[in-house]
């Protein structure tokens, strides 16, 4: 077997930067809420990195990328989950190949396929920001990893019946921003809204700085879903950026007008909805349509904002807001403007170069994706809800949930 070791080493800082993309997102969360609830959010972010890697190790590999739909030697369940063949990585050695890309080991592909499920839970955890209590987030996030995350990552990346039937997300806007966006706002309707008015922001540079990790990482969440170094892994990286940069000065322009201030916390969301939204056409689209991507994103994300505000739906933290409707419109863009000169071996032509069949496919696939998640979590949060209580009590949602729920404060 010939290894590209190119290849390999690019993978490896690939997945180094997806897995610091969840510490990000804790910093990220953590400065938008006030005070006494800060290490409540951030520590749902990074127990999702041990819990997720457990899950990973013992089923959730073989659930997302064990068998395929049709496959008559090696066949998964129904075409929405994997075979369990897998399980607790049975059979994998340092020298298996990944059969997607050859040049590289299969345990590469395993951990940077892990890095997205760890991060995926955590987005929607700020949604529900100082309302529930952490053992029922727990229960929640093995929940919806084995029966949300996990089927829907086998059936559009794993080989499963959306994937054969011509779907694309170059690297999550369907597995992770459509079906966390859309769990989250789930719940927030079980949970409802806070009953302690939350100050929030209570430290704007600790968004900045998850901010710029996360931005940092994405880098390897979009570009390493090549897996492996060529020209379309450096046309998903520009797109990266230049999608996420002409986002939040949009957002910035649009938020100067609209509030009379240049806000910073402003561009920076403005930032994370370009990059979710970019993130499943990265790789499938021209500069110029990432840049479109980008412009669109923030300002139909703003205005989903606007419209949640104005409904008062209490998503704490906008995770449908941004990672929702982002991942949506970005699964939609690809839709329309995906053209396989950019991606020849991979790709498609979208509705504006030729294929309406792939735009109505994409669209089918998001909203369906979108769906299930929203209706799975808020059962899911019901029946956790008979087992243990979900959200918090009024005391220690005055008191704050680092000191209540942990024993410990952010700040002396």
């Amino acid at each position: 077997m010939h290894w590209d070791t190119g290849n390999i080493a690019f993978m490896l800082v690939s997945t180094s930067l997806v897995m610091l993309m969840t510490p990000g997102l804790a910093f990220f969360y953590g400065g938008l809420v006030g005070r006494k609830n800060v290490l409540a959010i951030m520590i749902q972010s990074f127990v999702s990195m041990g819990v997720t890697t457990v899950l990973w190790v013992a089923v959730g590999y073989s659930m997302c990328f064990s068998g395929s739909y049709g496959d008559a030697v090696n066949p998964d369940i129904g075409g929405v989950i994997g075979n369990f063949h897998l399980a607790f990585l049975h059979g994998l050695t340092p020298t298996t190949p990944f059969p997607g890309s050859p040049t590289i080991p299969l345990i590469v592909f395993v951990a940077y396929q892990m890095m997205f499920a760890q991060i995926t839970p955590a987005l929607i955890t700020g949604a529900f920001a100082n309302r529930v209590t952490f053992k029922a987030y727990l229960m929640f996030l093995v929940a919806w990893l084995l029966l949300v995350y996990f089927p829907i990552a086998h059936m559009v990346w794993g080989g499963g019946i959306l994937q054969k039937h011509g779907v694309l997300d170059f690297a999550g806007g369907i597995v992770v921003h459509a079906t966390a966006g859309f769990a989250a706002l789930a719940a927030v309707f079980y949970v409802g809204k806070r009953r302690v008015q939350d100050p929030g922001l209570h430290s704007i540079p600790l968004v900045a700085l998850g901010t710029g990790l996360l931005w940092f990482g994405w880098y390897g969440f979009n570009a390493g879903s090549e897996l492996k170094v060529d020209p379309v892994t450096s046309q998903a990286f520009l797109n990266t950026d230049v999608a996420a940069s002409f986002a939040a000065i949009t957002w910035l322009v649009l938020a100067w007008t609209i509030e009379k201030k240049p806000k910073f916390v402003g561009l920076l969301t403005g930032s994370i909805a370009g990059l979710a939204a970019v993130t499943p056409a990265a790789g499938y689209v021209t500069t110029a349509t990432a840049i479109l991507i980008g412009v669109l994103a923030s300002l139909i994300c703003y205005y989903a904002i606007w419209l949640k505000n104005r409904l008062q739906w209490d998503d704490a933290l906008d995770v449908w807001g941004v990672h929702g409707v982002g991942g949506v419109v970005g699964v939609i863009s690809l839709g329309l403007f995906a053209v396989k000169a950019v991606n020849p071996d991979g790709g498609a032509n979208g509705l504006m170069n030729g294929d309406a069949s792939f735009a109505v496919t994409e669209i089918a696939a998001v909203l369906g994706a979108a769906l299930y998640a929203f209706g799975f979590t808020y059962v899911m949060l019901a029946a956790i809800n008979r087992i243990t209580p979900v959200k918090v009590s009024p005391a220690d949602e005055e008191a704050g949930l680092d000191q209540t729920l942990h024993g410990e404060r952010a700040y002396i």
